[in-house]
């Protein structure tokens, strides 16, 4: 009885089980109903999850229409590269294009079964899924590749914060939304599309992303030049790229590459024989370039500041921009040899500001172990080094360079007085060394032609910088902003405001010609010039260079040898307002001030600017325009802007027979008359040849015209000049106005010598022809150059001078002007460089 079931149990059953009527089946659509309920609700919830999930992927389009981010470069004049910019430093490069040994050991060795899955490998999830959240360890290569390109196109839509997440509830959503665009990929591309996504776009270290990157980047080639030994150890980087490292860690990284071999040994992919040869290559990868700082860095900053401002910080980032600078990297570099030589020159004219520290005795061996480890690293004994002083003579001072002795004669220092800017460094060289330096000094020094004989070196305080264009393009073809981009970005010759000092009165007296009739001849009065300031109550006198005075001269002397008062009289015939004016319509945006220290170069002005005033000048009034972008192409090759010009040579035929069709309907902006230009660069061909005060131009061997300028306080000295077809500005001076330079500093002997150097060698085998007389309205006079008189019979020496027709000198002896056109050279004109040259030995 204890089986019998009771009651109650009994009426439950036969109404559950018993009972085979309608009874029962009404029972089981009372179940079927709520289950099914809260199936759809499930999967409505489902639904909400998965579209939750997958909000904000990337869209499969973005996957078809493959346009990651890609590098923005920025080639030179001459077509080489000299910079790029980028958030990911990618080169995306075709299928057809990729090795197929580089597609083979990447699925050995990442994920072998990747043309026979559906896109995840299950075992691999629930191993990587144990890992992480049971072991809470990182798992690593349980993701197949087309799981990792997944992952990969998040971290370049999403950011790389959005893959970096591991733990917790954001990691298992993460994962998650990885599946869902695996899933999206699998089904809607073929599995070549998804390898070759995965080749272009996972991160490879060194800065590499996408394999065309990481063979530049690891050994300067392109992807299809690679070697097999390159190939795999490129194929073991993505799952580890910090890991795997061959800089960071050599020996993992040859570890990864024999087990990539060994993969595709195993696959059936390589034999024996090239296995063992790739395991026994040695690993040599290169650092990668700063083309950016390595090549045209001022140039290079300059141009990224002006595309930011364009086109926005992300499309210069992103978008892969193509941009076609007007730089010539053979004339920039020589620009920087030349600034460079200048500005150390210059620096040492100063004085000698000491050693850079002072070791006590007992410090004096671990110095020299630590300087003779990075010599035998990365140091180059053939640049400018560190060297201990071990004793001092008289004559000689004995060093240490590392484990190398050595030693500094007087002659290789004699410029070490102690800085002082009233002396003129020119006329006190130091005589004895003992008290320059002392035992325990550690000083620069650079090695010599003498083996064993060094030279005392110091880091230049003072400034440089250099713009050169070409007057019938535009082009900026060399830009020099200071003397090293590392210690300061700062570009000075477009955002460093100076003083011109005489380099200005081109300007005023352009004017003169321009507005007051003036002429060659024009007489001024060199004499003083004293007026108050009621503001201020100070008294203004100002002085000549030479602190005398000449009395009554032509215009054509007081040019040559930058007399101020004669300048100062000028201006007061132009008119201050009216001068300003003038300064501005060639070309200059900053204040000029009115009044009459404008005629002295009171007034800042750029030297990217005040070259241009000078361009103008040569381009005969037409205003020069500064073109340091020549072109600029989206990633698809489309035209954004063009400024490419009929004289480029770089430039392709048809694109120049355009630009030359352009220009035909280009209206000039005509600011001052041909024959103004003219006579202004007449006079200023004069102040080129000695004794003007830019005589060592002359050194050139080819027509110059140009002006020097140094300001009153010696504190900016500046050469601008030109032949026919380069305008070159030069500045030189500290960036502070706290010291100023010594009495030497003038633009002759500063900044002119930088000017000839670059010059030299920007022009060598480049011929360049006489200034052409713009039209008939231009007559040649044979004068007496001190007078500005017509000459006689009885002139010594007569110079041959041009003048508006019209406004010669009258003719009180006979003498006649000769017909419009082009002038013989002057007489003294063959002696002018051999002049120069005496010059550059100590002259002027």
């Amino acid at each position: 009885m204890l089986n019998e079931p009771s009651p109650l149990r009994r009426r439950i059953y036969d109404r559950l089980v018993a009972d085979r009527g309608p009874g029962r089946k009404k029972l089981w659509v009372l179940i079927a109903i709520p289950l099914g309920i809260l199936a759809g609700l499930a999967g409505m919830a489902l639904l909400g999850l998965y579209i939750w999930l997958a909000r904000g992927l990337p869209s499969i389009e973005w996957a078809r229409h493959y346009r990651p981010p890609i590098v923005t470069t920025i080639w030179s004049g001459d077509e080489q590269m000299i910079g790029e910019f980028y958030n990911e430093r990618r080169v995306v490069v075709p299928y057809d294009r990729i090795p197929k040994r580089l597609k083979q050991a990447v699925i050995a060795s990442e994920d072998k079964d990747f043309f026979e899955h559906g896109g995840v490998s299950f075992t691999g999830l629930m191993r990587g899924i144990y890992q992480t959240y049971v072991r809470h360890a990182r798992t690593v290569g349980g993701s197949t590749l087309s799981q990792q390109t997944a992952k990969a196109i998040m971290a370049s839509v999403e950011g790389e914060e959005s893959v970096r997440i591991r733990s917790g509830w954001p990691g298992v959503r993460r994962k998650a939304r990885e599946f869902i665009l695996t899933r999206r990929l699998e089904n809607n591309f073929d599995k070549e599309h998804i390898l070759w996504l995965y080749l272009n776009e996972v991160y490879f270290g060194h800065h590499s992303y996408g394999v065309q990157a990481a063979a530049e980047n690891y050994f300067r080639k392109n992807v299809w030049e690679l070697s097999l030994p390159e190939i795999s150890l490129i194929a073991g980087l993505p799952q580890a790229p910090s890991k795997y490292s061959p800089f960071a860690h050599p020996e993992r990284s040859k570890a990864r590459r024999m087990y990539v071999l060994r993969r595709m040994f195993e696959e059936g992919m390589i034999t024996a024989q090239e296995r063992k040869e790739a395991e026994d290559a040695p690993i040599q990868v290169y650092p990668v370039q700063d083309i950016f700082r390595e090549t045209a860095p001022y140039v290079t900053e300059h141009i990224r500041r002006d595309l930011v401002a364009r086109y926005g910080n992300d499309r210069l980032l992103d978008e892969g921009l193509k941009v076609y600078a007007t730089v010539d990297l053979e004339r920039e570099h020589d620009a920087v040899a030349a600034t460079i030589k200048g500005v150390i020159e210059a620096d040492k004219r100063q004085g000698f500001r000491g050693p850079l520290m002072q070791l006590k005795k007992k410090d004096w061996d671990d110095f020299s172990k630590k300087e003779q480890a990075f010599l035998e690293g990365d140091g180059k004994r053939d640049e400018v080094i560190a060297a201990l002083v071990t004793s001092v003579e008289k004559e000689s001072v004995k060093v240490r360079i590392g484990a190398e002795e050595g030693v500094i004669p007087l002659e290789q220092a004699a410029w070490a007085r102690k800085p002082n800017p009233e002396l003129n460094s020119e006329y006190t060289k130091i005589t004895t060394l003992r008290p320059v330096l002392s035992s325990g000094d550690v000083v620069l020094v650079r090695a010599t032609e003498t083996k064993g004989v060094w030279a005392l070196e110091q880091d230049p305080k003072l400034q440089g910088a250099l713009i050169s264009t070409d007057p019938n393009s535009g082009y900026v073809v060399a830009m020099i902003g200071g003397y090293d981009f590392e210690k300061s970005e700062f570009n000075r010759a477009f955002q460093a405001c100076r003083q011109p000092g005489s380099a200005f009165k081109p300007v005023i007296y352009s004017a003169a010609i321009e507005q007051q009739g003036f002429t060659a001849s024009t007489i001024l009065l060199d004499a003083p010039i004293v007026t108050d300031d009621d503001s201020t109550g100070r008294r203004w006198k100002p002085q000549n260079y030479e602190e005398e005075f000449k009395g009554e001269v032509p215009v054509r002397q007081a040019l040559i040898h930058s007399m101020n008062t004669p300048a100062i009289r000028t201006l007061q015939a132009v008119g201050v307002k009216a001068a300003a004016a003038w300064g501005h319509k060639l070309g200059l945006s900053t204040k000029i001030n009115e009044d009459l220290s404008m005629a002295l170069g009171s007034s800042c002005v750029y030297p990217s600017e005040l070259t241009g005033v000078f361009a103008t000048l040569n381009r005969m009034g037409k205003k020069a325009k500064m073109i340091y972008l020549r072109r600029v192409l989206d990633r698809d090759g489309r035209i954004l802007e063009d400024h490419s010009s009929f004289y480029d040579p770089w430039t392709e035929l048809d694109d120049r027979v355009a630009a030359g069709y352009a220009k035909l309907f280009e209206v000039p902006d005509q600011v001052m008359a041909p024959e103004t230009a003219f006579l202004m660069q007449q006079l200023m061909t004069e102040v080129c040849k000695p004794p003007g005060t830019g005589g060592r131009a002359a050194a050139l061997a080819k027509p110059v015209a140009g002006k020097t300028g140094t300001t009153n306080d010696l504190f900016d000295a500046w050469f601008l000049g030109y032949t026919r077809d380069l305008v070159t500005g030069v500045w030189v001076g500290y960036d502070t106005y706290e010291t100023p330079m010594d009495k030497y500093a003038t633009g002759g002997h500063y900044a002119l010598p930088i000017w000839l150097d670059y010059m030299t060698k920007a022009l060598k085998g480049v011929p360049q022809g006489d200034f052409e007389t713009p039209n008939e309205k231009i007559v040649w006079v044979n004068i007496d150059g001190d007078t500005g008189k017509r000459a006689t019979a009885d002139t010594r020496q007569p110079v041959l001078e041009a003048y508006l027709k019209g406004s010669e000198p009258p003719d009180e002896s006979g003498a006649i002007a000769t017909a419009p056109g082009q002038p013989q050279q002057p007489q003294q004109a063959p002696n002018a460089a051999q002049a120069a040259d005496q010059m550059l030995k100590g002259g002027l």
